[in-house]
Parts: C-alpha cells; sequence; structure tokens
C-alpha cells in the first residue's frame, strides 16, 4: 500500500466534501465503489495496463477517503498495487484541479454590525456560535468580545487603506516630505481618512502653542507596554501622562519572559527583587516544542527540543501593570484611563493632544514635549507613519486564561508548551499552540499563525476563536464546557521585514514609536513585550540623553529603536512558516521545514537554541546553522524560494550582507569603543549632544543581541555598561 495524494481541503464541511466525492467526481476510469468515508476506485481487469498479474492481496485499486481535524477536511489517496493504477497520473490531476475548483480558499470576515440595536453576543451569534457561547461565560466576555470585533476592524481598515491611512497627527511646521513623512500641515484641507474627525481649527491650538510651556515631557497613548516605560521614565524625574483606551490594567494577553532577561527591570531600578518576585505566578521547569511530523519522512521528524529558560516565568501581568501604574503615579505621573486618542497636532515646542473620556464623551487636549506612540498594532499613528509597509507579517493570535477544570494528568504544571503543532496546515494556515503554567491550576493557551499582511486575508481574530474553542480538546484532551475560564487573550502581533536600520519609520518630531507599534521585535516568538524588556536599558538611556538635550526631531528620535540586524536576518525563518494568500501547499510543507530547524536545535547546546530564540544568534551559529539544514534536507532551498519568491530572497540577501557587516563592525569595536565612551563622555555630552547621542545609539547597536556566557550575564547584571553620564539610570 502507498500513499499517493495528500491534499488539504480547506473547509470544516466534511460532509459536504464526502457527498461531492461519492455523487459527484468523476474519475473517468475505473468503478467507484463507496466506503463510509470516501470511495474505492477498482478496475474490472484483473491486469494492469502493463500486463503484470496481480495477486489476490494485491488489487487494483485506489482508496480515496477523508477525514477531519482543526476544523480542517484533509483527503488522501492511497494504491494498494505496487504497479500504477491505469491512469492514475491523470485521475490524481483530475482529482486535484476539481476538487481545488469546488473547494477553494473563503476568507470570511465579521458581519457589519450596530450595536445599539443588539448585543455583540446578538449580532456574533450565527457566524460564530461557539465564540459567542463560551465568551458568555468568561467574567466581562460581552466587553472583551466587543473588544475582539474592533481589534479586528480596526487592523482590517489598516490593512486595506495603507496607501492612505487615517490621518491623525499633524504639523504645523513645513517642508516634510524630505524625511519620506506624510504628515498634513493644521488648518484646511487636513480632514482625516475614514471617520468623521474634524481637523482642530488653528484658533484652538493657539492657546497651548508655543507661547506656553508643556504640561508633560512625555505622553504615552497606550497602557500596556507603555505602562512599564512610563514608569520607568517617570522614576527619572520626568512629568508623564500616560493615556489608555481601556480600563487601566486589563490586559488582552498574559506575558512570559525568562528570569536572565527580567533581571534588567531590576538593574534599571524599576523594580526590587522583592517586588519582582511579588508578580511571577509561576516559574516552571522546561518548554516543550515539538512539531506535527506524522506526514514528514523518517529524516525529517525530530525528537523534542527542551527551552528551559524561555519564556519559563509566567507572570501577573495585571498585577504588574498595576504595580507600574502606583509607581508612575508615586512619581507625579498621571493615568487617564478608559480615553481615546483621538488625533495630535506638532508644534515647533510640542505636541498637543486631543482625547476622549468614553465614559464622558468628553473631548479634551492636552500638551507634552514628546509623544510616544505604545497603541500596538492597532495604532493609526504607525499606519501612517509606514502607509504601505506598515507591516509585513502578523500573529493573529487568540487564547485564554483558564483556571481550572482539566481532567488530573492532562498537563504538568511544572512545563510549558513553547511552540506546538497537533497537525498540518489548516485552511491556508499552519497553527501553533503555547501553553502556559500560571499560579495555582491555571493554564494560560494560545492559538495563533505566522501570517503575510494581505488586503483580501488581513487575519481574522473571530474564525480564530471558533477554531481555538472547536479543536482545543483535540490539543489538550479536555471536555470544554467544564472548563473554567478567567479571560480571554487575543491580538495582532505584527512584524515588519527590515533590510536595515532605518528602513522603518519609528519616529517623527516629537514623537516616537515602541513596542508592536515599532514592530522591530523577534520573527519567532514573536511578542513585543520580550523585545522592549530586552532593550529597554537602550531605549531609555537614548530617550532620556534625547530629552535632557531637547534632541526631539525626527532625525534624532529616529535613531531611537530596537532594531538588531540578527533578527531581521530571521526574517526568513518566520515567512517559512505563512502560506501565501490563495495558494495550496503540501499539508506537511510547514512542519516539514519547521522540523528540520528545530531537529537541528534539539541537537546542539541548550545555549544555542536559548540564544537563538531571545534574539541573541551570532553571525557565525546563524550560518552554521543554515549549512547544516541545507545539508539535512536539499529541499528547504527551493521551499524558501517557492515560499519567499525572487523579490523577497533578494531583499533578505541585502539584509544578510548588512548583518555580516554589523557582526564586523562589531567585532572590531566591541573591545574598546564603550571604553571609549566613558572616557568622552563627560566633556563630549554638553558640548555636542547629537554627536553624542549617535554615539550612544551606535554602542548599543554593536553590543544589543550578542550571546553572553553565564559569567558575562552576572557582570552585567552587577555593573552599569552604559558611560558615567548616563549611569543613574542603573541607580
Amino acid at each position: 500500500m502507498k500513499e499517493i495524494l495528500y491534499l488539504e481541503v480547506p473547509t470544516p464541511d466534511i460532509e459536504t466534501v464526502r457527498s461531492w466525492l461519492q455523487t459527484d467526481f468523476e474519475p473517468g476510469n475505473g468503478e467507484k465503489v463507496l466506503t463510509s468515508e470516501g470511495f474505492r476506485l477498482t478496475i474490472s481487469s484483473t491486469t494492469t495496463t502493463t500486463g503484470v498479474a496481480l495477486g489476490e492481496n494485491l488489487p487494483a485499486e485506489l482508496s480515496v477517503f477523508v477525514w477531519s481535524v482543526q476544523r480542517t477536511t484533509y483527503l488522501k489517496v492511497f494504491r494498494w498495487a505496487e504497479q500504477p493504477f491505469p491512469s492514475e497520473g491523470q485521475i490524481l490531476q483530475h482529482l486535484t484541479k476539481e476538487i481545488r475548483s469546488r473547494f477553494p480558499h473563503h476568507y470570511p470576515e465579521p458581519p457589519a454590525i450596530d450595536l445599539s440595536q443588539q448585543s455583540i453576543f446578538a449580532a456574533l451569534a450565527s457566524a460564530y456560535p461557539l465564540t459567542v457561547k463560551y465568551f458568555q461565560k468568561m467574567p466581562n466576555g460581552e466587553y472583551d468580545l466587543t473588544r475582539a470585533y474592533w481589534w479586528e476592524q480596526r487592523w482590517r481598515e489598516g490593512v486595506r487603506n495603507p496607501q492612505q491611512p487615517r490621518q491623525v497627527v499633524f504639523s504645523s511646521q513645513r517642508d516634510r516630505g524630505s524625511r519620506g513623512v506624510e504628515i498634513k500641515e493644521q488648518g484646511a484641507g487636513s480632514r482625516e481618512q475614514g471617520e468623521n474627525f474634524s481637523p482642530l481649527h488653528p484658533a484652538t491650538c493657539s492657546p497651548a502653542s508655543s507661547s506656553s510651556s508643556p504640561t508633560y515631557d512625555i505622553i504615552y497613548i497606550g497602557g500596556a507596554l507603555g505602562a512599564i516605560h512610563a514608569a520607568l521614565m517617570a522614576k527619572l524625574g520626568y512629568k508623564v501622562l500616560l493615556v489608555e483606551r481601556m480600563p487601566f490594567g486589563r490586559m488582552n494577553r498574559e506575558w512570559n519572559i525568562s528570569r536572565d532577561e527580567i533581571q534588567s527591570l531590576v538593574n534599571l531600578g524599576l523594580v526590587t527583587p522583592a517586588e519582582l518576585e511579588t508578580i511571577i505566578a509561576r516559574e516552571y521547569k522546561d518548554g516543550f516544542n515539538k512539531f506535527f511530523d506524522a506526514n514528514n519522512p523518517a529524516k525529517l521528524r525530530s525528537p523534542v527540543l527542551h527551552t528551559p529558560t524561555v519564556l519559563n516565568l509566567g507572570l501577573d501581568s495585571e498585577k504588574w501593570l498595576q504595580m507600574c501604574g502606583q509607581k508612575l503615579q508615586a512619581a507625579g505621573g498621571d493615568i487617564w484611563d478608559e480615553t481615546e486618542f483621538i488625533r495630535a497636532d506638532i508644534d515647533i515646542s510640542q505636541v498637543i493632544l486631543k482625547v476622549k473620556h468614553l465614559p464622558s464623551q468628553i473631548e479634551k487636549q492636552v500638551s507634552g514635549r514628546l509623544l510616544i506612540d505604545a497603541m500596538g498594532t492597532a495604532s493609526p499613528i504607525a499606519w501612517q507613519l509606514n502607509g504601505g509597509r506598515t507591516f509585513d507579517s502578523v500573529c493573529p493570535t487568540v487564547g485564554a486564561a483558564i483556571e481550572s477544570g482539566f481532567e488530573p494528568g492532562v498537563w504538568d504544571s511544572q512545563y510549558g508548551d513553547v511552540l506546538y503543532s497537533h497537525g498540518d496546515i489548516s485552511r491556508g494556515r499552519q497553527l501553533i499552540w503555547e501553553l502556559f503554567p500560571g499560579a495555582n491550576d491555571e493554564l494560560t493557551i494560545y492559538l495563533f499563525h505566522y501570517h503575510e499582511v494581505n488586503a483580501e486575508n488581513p487575519g481574522s481574530l473571530l474564525e480564530m476563536y471558533e477554531d481555538f474553542f472547536t479543536i482545543l480538546p483535540e490539543y489538550r484532551r479536555c471536555d470544554i464546557d467544564k472548563l473554567v475560564w478567567k479571560k480571554p487573550t487575543f491580538g495582532y502581533i505584527p512584524g515588519h521585514f527590515s533590510v536595515g536600520s532605518s528602513d522603518r519609520t519609528v519616529a517623527f518630531d516629537r514623537l516616537i514609536a515602541i513596542g508592536d507599534a515599532a514592530s522591530l521585535q523577534s520573527p519567532l516568538v514573536f511578542t513585543g513585550f520580550g523585545s522592549l524588556v530586552r532593550n529597554l536599558e537602550r531605549l531609555t538611556t537614548l530617550l532620556d540623553t534625547a530629552l535632557k538635550h531637547d534632541l526631539l526631531s525626527f532625525q534624532h528620535l529616529n535613531q531611537i529603536r530596537a532594531y538588531q540586524s540578527n533578527v531581521s536576518v530571521t526574517w526568513l525563518f518566520s515567512k517559512g512558516m505563512m502560506v501565501p494568500t490563495g495558494k495550496f501547499l503540501p499539508p506537511q510543507r510547514i512542519n516539514s521545514m519547521l522540523n528540520t530547524f528545530f531537529g537541528l536545535l534539539a541537537d546542539e547546546p541548550l545555549e544555542v537554541a536559548d540564544n537563538f530564540i531571545k534574539d541573541k544568534c551570532d553571525w557565525l551559529t546563524f550560518n552554521r546553522l543554515a549549512l547544516k539544514a541545507a545539508s539535512k534536507n536539499p529541499a528547504l532551498l527551493l521551499w524558501i524560494w517557492e515560499l519567499a519568491g525572487p523579490r523577497d530572497l533578494l531583499r533578505w540577501l541585502g539584509t544578510y550582507f548588512n548583518f555580516g557587516r554589523h557582526a564586523l563592525v562589531s567585532a572590531l569595536f566591541s573591545p574598546w569603543f564603550p571604553r571609549f565612551l566613558n572616557r568622552v563622555g563627560f566633556w563630549l555630552e554638553p558640548r555636542n549632544p547629537a554627536l553624542w547621542l549617535w554615539l550612544l545609539a551606535i554602542n548599543y547597536a554593536i553590543a544589543t543581541g550578542k550571546p553572553r556566557s553565564p559569567a558575562q550575564v552576572a557582570k552585567a547584571n552587577s555593573e552599569a555598561i552604559i558611560p558615567k553620564s548616563e549611569a543613574r539610570i542603573l541607580n
């Protein structure tokens, strides 16, 4: 018996597929004998067309059947005999063509709804019945489902109108074209796209314009990642305002990180070691990485990759945010929650922000020296700054924190799933699970996929939630109706393929983006929290320098970014996990690629996988692993070519050469450059602060992302590695 065809049929309606196979499909040769899951195709002759007799145990027969998993239908064809079935090739081609025509890719989107006429549950019940059912069982489920719907609609709007994004940032200064950023001037003709916001009339801005001092040094929009950085800057003595659309402290995600990474919060003085321990809900022993390989050839099946020091700390995110909020307010900062950002007007001396308090619907404005965009993927500022290349890829991510309800023995809370798949490509996506233990019996489970941003197929949170509630029992044995839900977790986690360090715009005059809005994070773990924490010292030191010396123009702020050349070069890895919109791949293809690479990591010392996932892979290790992967699976190069295409591969080559150049510069400069800055900083900074900021940015670019031994980590935790003039940040 030999498998001769394996197809993904992108529909959950297996009954319709089975009926079509049995009644409508005409193979053109042989006799169909119906079976419970498809049909057998037989011939009446006892010989093949080549005249080779067939024994009783090897009939001239094909078996065609379908099955369902992951809300997707799959089809396989097996041949019983050693010799090909008569006209076998033509039959398989015909079957493939017909089934692709009858069951093409379909990318549904949420219906337009009017919540003034009905609840979110009533509006979505027919399209997403399981999502509505289980959100109704969650605390604040109606609010959270409304927010998930809102986030998806805002994301779709940005993806489908990238060249003419909604205008929310306006400038009274001229000559912005040379910076490659489309910012409209205040006044007539600057109406925002997509919503009925009217631009502020110049007269309304005049009382707070350059004749008066800004109320705040820094205004943050976005209270998740923004709260962490805002608390740190407030502790440095800046007057800070945090604006958050949700009630402050509410989170759509839980956060996981490793102990060596989160140590930076202690090093920077944001928390004490004792305070840090109070926000750690769970520290588990090991994290597993395993991808489905039942349909892979033996050489492309890999063992479990153990990563005991990757994402093994589960944080109590809401407690952590509340702590950040308390520290922010204790340092003199303010928090405006349930307040929506409307627009920002920039002049030569300040940013004037217009916001709306949602419960009261009262609009107000406030001024600051610097505006920081931490709104994530929904940020209209990020879309405006980058237009058609705001984001290249995204992970639509859904899940939930579950308090209890799993039977004993289903999962040991001393362990986590970092990356796991239990099936092949599903409706044009390779679904991947994450599982992280929390406090007591709590488990946080995510389902996501890597996705290339596409206007026809932006990626749907609500479709993913319907998948999540349907297939969770396939992933971890459970009676889903017995689970006790704590809260949903969801979001769009973005990625940007940066060829060079200045490829993406993260700033404008008196405005800078951080976190997911800046989209410069890891393409593998793909979360802005880890990237922000790993780069927290870098962002804080550079922003502190810029604010002290009023270096708040585009040319200075655009140097302050969490870009790493070693992260950009691994973009090709995440590209290999994306099924192009409208394209059919062999269902096992992405799992084959993942097993190829993770099998190599499993054979390496633990620190190699640890460095790779934590954005610390060096040039030599990357090249060594790439050559081993190509040697183990030569087809990998062809698969990447098919997925990426010539244009993106050429762009990636530019990134690869940039990675090599950066590695060479780092090797030449690292031994002496930090010590040089320590010597010259005390006299260079007051004489030429712009040059000093540039040199500091270079120093961090050289140092960030380099793998370090345990001894080096311990030394870095006890010593300030930045110039003495900036050492107060570490105190």
